[in-house]
């Protein structure tokens, strides 16, 4: 396990070396540079300025001058400096990356709480009624839009109803540390996480309801209940465990998700996380923080490649990779 491990993170060193120049090279493609968004804030900036700029931060340099520095950077956890906030990218992602990863662990927890009773009593009891009603929740949450969803949620019981928050992380009249701004910023996270997690539960479902009827009419599964092992113990300790393979080889491409955000999420919630300042940085033309958010998405999906492998050989004893 160790030496798969081993060779999985040597393996990562070209592809993180090719994902680096993707990403620095489409954001080179991309119309204007650093100073672009500076501009469109401060439209009287003369010209001598503006060129004086733009030798000190040496975007007249040679491209491949300008990638080294950017990697050398990187390795230093320098990801420059963003121009529309006015602050380092790394103390400007230090406040989001926060927020994303609770809200994402919410909807990564409140969903796998739904999906996976659903998906056994659906492959249990086939054809039922449950599982009719089950299929059809599947259905419509694989068609609902999650933007038009997530507006309906706001709408209903934030504007309607008035039972939750409409917007933000918390509330900024609570002091910090204090019981009151807990609550605060669990009541936050309500809409967004319930609007994130009842349509995430559409694979989950779908993959364990099928891996559990087809699993039930195995062999080793018959032989268990011909030697007369309780149908509870057949399905806890055969089924259960075994149905959950797929879903183990997908778990880590999920986890990958706390770090990335969701830009429909945050930007409807007015939740300050890494997926509203993505979208934001892409509309004011904030290159250092669009690539540095690139690269930390880029590194963690090769992380979760990793994890996913690691994980499903933990789960199936009969898979073990040497």
């Amino acid at each position: 396990m160790w030496k798969f491990i081993l060779r999985r993170f040597v393996i990562m060193i070209p592809q993180l070396f090719i994902l680096s120049i993707l990403i620095f090279g489409l954001a080179k493609a991309m119309p204007g540079d650093a100073l672009s968004g500076q501009m469109a804030a401060n439209p009287e900036i003369d010209q001598r300025t503006l060129l004086e700029l733009r030798e000190k931060l040496g975007l007249d340099d040679p491209i491949h001058v300008q990638y080294g520095r950017w990697v050398k950077n990187i390795f230093t956890g320098d990801f420059g400096m963003s121009y529309v906030h006015k602050q380092p990218v790394t103390n400007l992602l230090a406040g989001r990356i926060g927020n994303t990863m609770l809200l994402s662990l919410s909807i990564f927890i409140v969903s796998y709480l739904i999906a996976i009773p659903l998906g056994i009593i659906a492959g249990r009891w086939t054809d039922s009624w449950a599982d009719k009603m089950i299929i059809g929740y599947n259905y419509l949450s694989f068609a609902t839009p999650l933007f038009i969803f997530a507006l309906l949620v706001l709408f209903v019981f934030g504007f309607l109803l008035g039972w939750f928050p409409i917007g933000g992380s918390v509330d900024i009249s609570v002091e910090e540390g204090t019981f009151e701004h807990m609550l605060s910023k669990m009541k936050h996270l309500v809409l967004p996480t319930l609007s994130g997690a009842l349509l995430a539960t559409v694979g989950t479902i779908q993959y364990l309801r099928n891996e559990v009827i087809d699993t039930k009419i195995k062999d080793f599964v018959k032989t268990a209940r011909a030697k007369g092992v309780p149908e509870t113990k057949v399905y806890s300790r055969h089924i259960f465990r075994n149905s959950l393979l797929p879903i183990a080889a997908f778990l880590g491409y999920e986890i990958t998700g706390l770090i990335g955000g969701s830009i429909f999420l945050e930007s409807i919630y007015s939740y300050p996380g890494m997926g509203q300042l993505f979208l934001q940085s892409i509309t004011t033309r904030d290159f250092s923080v669009v690539t540095a958010l690139v690269m930390i998405s880029g590194v963690a999906a090769l992380l979760g490649t990793l994890l996913s492998d690691i994980i499903l050989s933990a789960v199936d004893p009969r898979i073990r990779i040497d």
